[in-house]
């Protein structure tokens, strides 16, 4: 039960977001609850991955690298969805650091 509450969140914080920023398109709540297992697919078995294989720029950016990796993990997540556009790089960026706060407001309120 919880992983339905959690994945409605993050499908709602994607909605939010998508809204917010102009340059991305999220059509309807279905393409927005793929997007959610998308993301939440890639950044369990990728991003750790990437993470690791850029660690010496991370550690460098003193964690920063991080968001680049986000973004480019948003940026794949456009091509394996359909229905769901970002207008570029840095509309991406914004777009991975707004869906962080809202989904980080909600945890607050769990």
């Amino acid at each position: 039960m919880k992983t339905i509450l959690h994945l409605f969140l993050h499908t709602l914080a994607i909605m939010i977001a998508s809204y917010i920023i102009p340059g991305v398109t999220v059509p309807n709540w279905f393409t927005a609850l793929v997007l959610a297992v998308v993301l939440g697919i890639l950044n369990t078995f990728l991003k750790p991955i990437l993470i690791f294989l850029t660690l010496p720029v991370t550690i460098l950016t003193l964690g920063l690298f991080a968001l680049v990796i986000n973004t480019a993990l948003i940026l794949l997540a456009t091509l394996i969805v359909p229905g769901f556009a970002v207008a570029g790089f840095f509309t991406a960026f914004i777009f991975g650091i707004v869906l962080f706060f809202i989904n980080a407001f909600f945890s607050i309120l769990l």
